[in-house]
């Protein structure tokens, strides 16, 4: 059984980094790869970000695009994000995934897909 576990979270300044982590197990050795969604209470929830296990290769919405980015471990076991610039708008809970589709146009999440139990980020002064 997939588990992820996300760490890290919590009240920033505007401006301001914070760093988040996904530690994943039992993934199979071929796991195709990691994500983070986000959500604000009342809203919809947004894929942010994935990487792939095999080739690396990366997708970030636009909305975050060019302060965040994804990044994995040696072992590939647990994923980081790297949250620069943060925004008041990017208070949310985030969410580590395992997406059955990472491109450069974006990440979906199957009925099947793991997720964790979230991280809050809040962003504030």
């Amino acid at each position: 059984q997939v588990q992820l576990v996300e760490s890290g979270g919590g009240l920033v300044q505007p401006g301001g980094s914070l760093i988040l982590s996904c530690t994943a197990s039992g993934l199979a050795p071929n796991y195709y790869a990691i994500g983070w969604f986000r959500q604000v209470p009342g809203r919809e929830r947004e894929g942010i970000t994935c990487i792939r296990r095999s080739d690396g290769g990366t997708y970030y919405a636009d909305s975050v695009k060019g302060r965040f980015t994804i990044s994995r471990d040696n072992d590939q076991t647990t994923v980081f994000l790297q949250m620069n610039s943060l925004k008041p708008d990017d208070t949310a809970v985030y969410y580590c995934v395992t997406p059955a589709h990472c491109s450069y146009y974006g990440l979906e999440v199957a009925d099947s897909g793991s997720w964790g139990k979230g991280a809050l980020v809040t962003v504030s002064s």
